[in-house]
């Protein structure tokens, strides 16, 4: 497995990424390769050496020949769909756009569909977010993580005018994301490094130990006093035990909420990035009736998963405390059934292995087919020495 991990000391945007990625090892022309799928035209990429304070670095400029360019949602899809990049390049980028397209949508009280995307949507920053995704597949990234980001101060022009910065929609980008402001005057995150990172990563604060493959440092466009205008990206393999880490636990009780809200709460939680969410039945003080709402969340998520509960829940007070997560090492793998294709996880017990069937492709197969789901479950654990692999479904 190959990691990505992005060191945001001065921030991050969709050319400081594609520097960054080339400047780790990613060979320009491969890219310009990959971006000529996209069928557009009217641009063309440079790749240049630049000092940004005392760091040398590399800085990838799209220079386009087109005017305006300002497209909505649809259109952007569209152009993503008619490219021949592959399928999963394909799934992430629209994944990226669409939630540029919700968080516009949120400021400015319309919906994603009828966003006007003007800056987000002109070929440099199709280019930048499609660049970035094709990029990583390039480079066999499997997993991404992201420091904390800082963000700047000040004023942007823009097409809807002067906005302060950071740019509400990048803010709304960043939700559930940890911040720190900085006094630094300039847009250190642009919305389409702010869609980029809060869309791909896994996480945010500590990642596993690894081993250091390369590292790359992507030039922003104009030097900076305060600060080196790059972005660091370091490219490695996880090393040692990988499969344990650290978490923290999020606790609280409640006993006087309409039980209809925990799934929107749920749900809330789970978007900031919590690993895991449960409920336990209890007793409370008085022997009332309550529960127990139980998150597992990254360290650095901690303070707002805690915030979302004491906003979400009616709880007064919540509890934190680190744990340490032993896990067993799992693959993903994919099974041909007679129902279909079924991505299912292969995990090593170290005294041999056994599959779990994805639930969500079970259910559709089952729906499809008309089967019970216990068949498609049965047909997953027949065809499982397909991938050398032998073991209970349980």
């Amino acid at each position: 497995m190959r990691i990505a991990f992005f060191d945001c000391f001065s921030g991050v945007s969709g050319d400081m990424t594609l520097g960054a990625l080339v400047d780790a090892g990613l060979p320009i022309d491969d890219l310009r390769g990959e971006l000529d799928n996209l069928k557009l035209g009217g641009f063309e990429l440079k790749s240049s050496r630049v000092m940004r304070g005392s760091i040398a670095a590399t800085k990838v400029d799209v220079m386009v020949s087109e005017k305006g360019g300002h497209r909505h949602l649809n259109d952007v899809i569209d152009i993503i769909d008619k490219s021949a990049i592959s399928e999963v390049s394909k799934s992430k980028a629209k994944l990226v756009f669409s939630k540029l397209a919700e968080a516009e949508a949120e400021v400015h009280g319309s919906t994603p569909s009828e966003v006007h995307f003007h800056e987000v949507g002109g070929i440099d920053a199709i280019v930048d977010i499609v660049g970035a995704v094709v990029g990583f597949e390039l480079l066999g990234i499997d997993k991404i993580y992201s420091s904390p980001l800082r963000l700047g101060t000040g004023s942007v022009t823009t097409a809807h005018g002067i906005i302060p910065v950071p740019a509400p929609g990048t803010l709304a980008l960043l939700e559930g994301i940890p911040v720190e402001r900085t006094s630094i005057k300039a847009e250190l995150v642009t919305p389409t490094g702010a869609a980029l990172i809060s869309t791909l990563s896994d996480g945010f604060g500590e990642i596993p130990p690894y081993r250091s493959l390369s590292i790359g440092y992507g030039a922003g466009g104009r030097d900076l006093e305060a600060i080196p205008n790059v972005l660091r990206i370091n490219i490695g393999e996880p090393v040692g035990d990988d499969m344990a880490d650290c978490c923290t636990v999020i606790e609280t009780n409640v006993d006087d909420m309409n039980p209809e809200l925990y799934g929107y709460v749920f749900d809330r939680l789970f978007e900031a990035g919590a690993k895991d969410v449960y409920i336990t039945s209890t007793y409370m003080k008085k022997e009332r009736p309550g529960v127990l709402i139980s998150v597992i969340a990254a360290p650095g998520l901690a303070e707002n998963m805690a915030e979302i509960l004491l906003q979400e829940t009616t709880t007064i007070g919540v509890r934190m405390w680190d744990v340490r997560r032993i896990k067993l090492k799992r693959r993903s793998a994919v099974v041909e059934t007679e129902f279909g294709p079924i991505r299912v996880k292969v995990v090593d017990t170290g005294r041999g292995f056994r599959v779990k069937p994805e639930y969500d492709d079970c259910f559709k197969a089952a729906k499809e087919k008309g089967v019970p789901i216990l068949s498609v479950y049965r047909s997953v654990e027949s065809k499982s020495a397909d991938i050398g692999v032998v073991g209970s479904l349980s």
